[in-house]
């Protein structure tokens, strides 16, 4: 080992090279509680793809894991250590490379930090749409390798909408360059597809060309509230089956208005069901946009509406869905799921959440992304009382059941990690599976990349 951590510091410098495990203790896991993790050998911060390559040739040569890492906001486990590996973290390969107006295209470093990356492409008109709610300071690599979501995926998609090639170093330490530059292209496989949302297991992306849209027009915001979550979840199918395509529509149960009403120390009055939703069409269109959506609420049996065209207001408005898990810390410490169902399955993933809550005796709020159905219940506990605990994990794995159950998925956007490798195999089967080991094996055949992440070798 002392040989390896020679090559490494000669590789990327001694001050890049991290092995007192005070320090390399934050590295070890991601913001997912459940998910195992061990110490790792070492943390390598590569400011370079030719210091990645380097430090996969050395430790390919060791036989020593590498597990890939961004800034650690992932919800999956994905990025969590094992013992005796070498954690890669890209944030410091944090260059912003080129921004392309006239071909609506930006070539970026894996650890620029998504908002960063936003506000560089606002300066010329432009708009890069993915936005994880952690967008403030997860990165973009982190986004590729788990093919993030976030509040905007009903009208402009995940991350994988918004990517045209990328650059990745392989386990023999060669450089793959995938995609293109151009709108379109179709020559061979679709490789770049391929790697987005390999959550690290595959290679170590350095290198990323985006696509970018014209900069939207100021966000006009709807709120409708409901008596039950029946009415909301029909309102939501409704409005996808007449075709109006919101920037965002956003859904909380009662049990996270009630949180947040306690939080920000205000009333929502919002009874059973909150749906925000936001139009970012511009003047006349979106006023348009939002007056369908306003009588499709209405029609469906909303208690209230209301619309404005206000900024300041849309964001106090929006600030309600914002401020949930911060609001349920209040209660306790909290743990995120992530399922996605069918948009006329919504209702019945909230009744079904609620009687979960019920059954293991702990709290359970609702909020999601009810243009597209991924919806994200999150389970409250006492971190210190080990029966909480174990009562949280039978409500995650349940919660995971029920999204199946509906026709759903286990993951619409935290991917799978370390945490939900059972229910990876359980929704593809077993071809799935051995499709999947088969690709591993075929670009990492000494199961050097994450190994043991989102499926076993």
């Amino acid at each position: 080992m002392e040989a390896l951590l020679a090559e490494l510091r000669a590789a990327v410098g001694p001050g890049a090279v991290l092995t007192d495990a005070d320090v390399t203790s934050a590295y070890e896991r991601d913001m997912m509680p459940l998910a195992p993790f061990g110490q790792p050998l070492a943390v390598v911060l590569p400011t370079s793809a030719e210091q990645v390559q380097a430090v996969v040739r050395a430790c390919a040569a060791a036989g020593t894991p590498i597990v890939p890492r961004g800034a650690g906001s992932g919800l999956s486990g994905a990025a969590n250590a094992v013992a005796g590996c070498v954690v890669l973290v890209t944030t410091k390969m944090n260059g912003i490379v080129e921004i392309d107006p006239d071909n609506r295209l930006a070539v970026v470093e894996p650890g620029v930090v998504n908002l960063d990356l936003r506000g560089a492409v606002e300066k010329h008109g432009l708009f890069y749409p993915p936005d994880p709610s952690s967008y403030d300071w997860c990165t973009i690599g982190g986004n590729l390798s788990t093919n993030a979501g976030g509040l905007c995926c009903v009208k402009y998609g995940v991350t994988t909408d918004s990517v045209l090639g990328l650059e990745v170093v392989l386990a023999d330490g060669s450089l793959l360059k995938t995609g293109r530059r151009t709108v379109k292209g179709v020559a061979g496989y679709d490789l770049t597809k391929l790697f987005v949302g390999s959550e690290g297991t595959l290679g170590v992306i350095t290198r990323a060309t985006l696509a970018l849209r014209p900069l939207p027009q100021a966000p006009s915001t709807l709120v409708a509230t409901f008596d039950n979550t029946a009415d909301a979840g029909a309102a939501v199918a409704r409005v996808v089956r007449e075709g109006v395509v919101p920037s965002l529509m956003e859904i909380m149960d009662r049990t996270s208005i009630e949180a947040v009403e306690r939080y920000l120390k205000t009333d929502l009055n919002a009874g059973a069901a909150l749906l925000i939703c936001q139009s970012d069409a511009g003047g006349e269109a979106a006023r348009r946009e939002l007056a369908a959506i306003e009588q499709v609420c209405v029609d469906s049996g909303a208690d209230l509406t209301y619309a404005t065209d206000d900024l300041s207001e849309g964001r106090d408005l929006l600030t309600a869905r914002r401020a949930v898990l911060t609001a349920l810390e209040v209660y306790g410490a909290w743990l995120t799921d992530d399922v996605c169902v069918p948009r006329t399955r919504i209702a019945e993933l909230i009744a079904g959440c609620e009687l979960i809550s019920a059954e293991v005796r702990l709290r359970i709020a609702v909020v999601g992304h009810a243009g597209d159905g991924n919806m994200h219940p999150t389970i409250v506990y006492d971190p210190g009382s080990e029966d909480e605990f174990a009562r949280a994990r039978e409500a995650f794995d349940r919660i995971l059941g029920l999204g199946l159950s509906l026709g759903g998925t286990v993951t619409g956007e935290h991917g799978i990690g370390r945490i939900k490798r059972d229910w990876l195999a359980t929704e593809i089967g077993p071809v799935g599976l051995r499709v999947h080991r088969e690709i591993k094996k075929a670009l990492d055949p000494g199961n050097l990349f994450n190994p043991g992440s989102m499926f076993s070798p």
